[in-house]
């Protein structure tokens, strides 16, 4: 058992509790996968993320990232807040401009975006359109009408996540999704804001993190050992919307989308596409700092 240095941290919010947190254990060399495995069961957050010394020249540091029942190759906000927790605790990147990350998807570089950290979008491993029965499905799990859903995409970027796209950001809050048996399903819901009425009941719970108002309203459920769970902010799957919605131009190439605020959360994504690479942008607030013995 070695003392290890522990950080918290809360990611795509400018206060502790409005974002999505994440465990962060430093110095995870000699930790087998069952130790890893164990201690994010344990910790019980969506996330827990061990740092280790890259495999490839490239990269600054190493990540491995585990949900309560999985390792992932890459997700979103373990990325941020990884990043965030090791440049923290004194990284040094090769490039002064960047942070180069090595995860099961390979690299992604981190950057500096004023107050915010953004990655770069990592390829998705799965685009294009769902199969219509797929689509009747997830009518059914979200109980709206199969015409409620305007467009959907595969969104698989590591995590399996499909998308699907609904007619207002206010369907997307009024959502009272029934789970049965479809817990292999990951699935993430967008919608956009207008111009007025809605845009002014965001603004009320953006005040919160100081994002100002957002364009989208999204939401994420996904499996987890209890069930069906929903997600409070979503990198990834914020990441493969970005490329298919602007890729297709649904959305601007720079946005703002919200999520959580369903939950009681204020997570704000910020989203720019500059010359052909889509960044996905947050606050991270560090939490809680210390060590954990493992």
């Amino acid at each position: 058992m070695t003392p290890r240095r522990y950080a918290q941290v809360d990611v795509f919010a400018r206060r502790a509790g409005y974002g999505n947190p994440l465990a962060v254990v430093h110095d995870a060399q000699g930790l087998s996968d069952d130790d890893m495995a164990r201690f994010a069961r344990w910790m019980n957050l969506s996330e827990t993320t061990f740092l280790l010394p890259p495999t490839d020249p490239e990269a600054d540091y190493r990540v491995r990232i585990f949900t309560t029942t999985t390792e992932l190759p890459f997700a979103g906000h373990p990325t941020l807040g990884s990043c965030h927790a090791w440049l923290a605790a004194g990284g040094k990147p090769r490039d002064a401009d960047q942070v180069v990350q090595e995860c099961g998807v390979g690299l992604v570089r981190v950057k500096r975006d004023g107050e915010r950290l953004a990655f770069a979008a990592p390829p998705r491993r799965r685009s294009g359109p769902l199969d219509e029965a797929l689509v009747t499905r997830i009518a059914a799990m979200l109980q709206v009408p199969r015409n409620d859903i305007i467009a959907h995409q595969h969104a698989d970027n590591g995590p399996g996540w499909v998308a699907v796209m609904l007619r207002s950001a206010a369907a997307v809050l009024a959502l009272k999704p029934r789970f049965g048996a479809e817990r292999e399903i990951e699935l993430g819901v967008v919608g956009a804001y207008p111009a007025a009425d809605d845009r002014g009941k965001v603004g009320v719970v953006g005040a919160h993190s100081g994002g100002g108002d957002a364009d989208f309203e999204v939401r994420a459920f996904f499996p987890s050992a209890s069930g069906i769970a929903e997600d409070p902010v979503t990198g990834s799957l914020n990441a493969a919307l970005a490329q298919w919605l602007i890729g297709e131009g649904r959305a601007p190439t720079t946005y703002v989308a919200a999520q959580g605020t369903a939950m009681g959360r204020a997570g704000r994504v910020y989203i720019n596409c500059a010359d052909d690479t889509v960044w996905i942008g947050g606050h991270v607030t560090a939490v809680i700092g210390g060590q954990v013995t493992l």
